[in-house]
């Protein structure tokens, strides 16, 4: 796969999607306008990639991010970011600040809520504790069980944000951490089935909470060849959900995949690789009716 061409600035191509009228195709008379920014797997990447790097030269880096997010935010004031997952490990930064640097920093973009990825436990479930106090935004996890933990009562299953009468609803979900993290730094956190706590919390967003917009943020992985949750087998089994943005896989896509759900309705999934190379952007219009369509773009950062 020749990722550079994955990391090109792509917009998605026009094909219908459910919710009454959600199709990936530009909508710029559309009333009212959600934008949804999200990252996955940045791992611990603070600075651009140095210029004689032989992938990414001097791509990423966090102060090219949060210049790009200003400036979306000012033409669109109802925009979300959101993150799906592994921010910790991956630079000495980590080693040295132990993920106090990188909550900081994601606290200062003004970020609203992020899941939890395998990486995030690398220090433990104390010194993913211990770093919360510089989190100012939400920790959503729906299928980890914290309750006999350090962790327990500061990550929330989902919450709901309601931007110019439009309701979202995000929810998060993490991979089996047995055998891809050491018991003894997960402790007893439990593991629950990631496509059965997807249907409770798509039930519970558009039925109990009416929202308008549901968002899983997964840490599943994109695809597997074989029986193990993914976010493309998570969208099959699954309804209720608008969109899911993925993460572990570090999966490179040019433009969000469109699946159907077990209702015949239509799911986006999306995931923009690694490292803070690139800022996935999906921007929502509802009519008056609140039929939707939707226009995702990768972008390089």
């Amino acid at each position: 796969m020749d990722r550079r061409k994955f990391i090109s600035n792509t917009v998605a191509g026009s094909t219908f999607v459910g919710l009454g009228g959600l199709s990936l195709n530009s909508c710029s008379g559309g009333k009212k306008h959600i934008t949804v920014l999200h990252t996955n797997d940045v791992h611990s990447h603070i600075d651009a990639f140095a210029g004689d790097h032989s992938q990414w030269p001097n791509l990423g880096g966090l102060a090219r991010r949060a210049t790009l997010v200003e400036r979306i935010r000012k033409e669109n004031p109802n925009t979300l970011l959101l993150d799906a997952g592994d921010i910790f490990q991956g630079t000495p930064y980590f080693n040295f600040y132990g993920g106090e640097l990188e909550f900081k920093l994601m606290s200062m973009l003004k970020y609203d809520a992020a899941t939890i990825g395998n990486h995030d436990f690398d220090n433990g479930i104390d010194g993913l504790y211990a770093q919360l106090p510089h989190a100012k935004f939400k920790l959503l996890s729906a299928n980890y069980d914290f309750s006999n933990t350090l962790m327990d009562g500061h990550v929330k299953p989902y919450t709901t944000y309601t931007m110019d009468s439009i309701k979202i609803g995000v929810f998060g979900l993490g991979i089996e951490l047995a055998g891809l993290v050491t018991k003894k730094l997960y402790q007893e956190t439990q593991y629950l089935d990631p496509y059965e706590i997807a249907q409770d919390m798509g039930r519970i967003l558009k039925e109990e909470e009416q929202c308008d917009l549901v968002i899983c943020l997964s840490h599943l992985g994109y695809a597997y060849n074989r029986d193990k949750p993914d976010d493309l087998k998570l969208a099959a089994r699954s309804e209720n959900i608008d969109l899911i943005i993925g993460g572990h896989t570090h999966t490179f896509l040019d433009k969000p995949t469109i699946r159907e759900n077990r209702k015949g309705g239509r799911v986006l999934i999306n995931q923009v690789g690694c490292y803070g190379i690139n800022l996935g952007r999906i921007d929502f219009h509802f009519d008056s009716e609140k039929k939707v369509e939707a226009n995702g773009v990768s972008i390089t950062v």
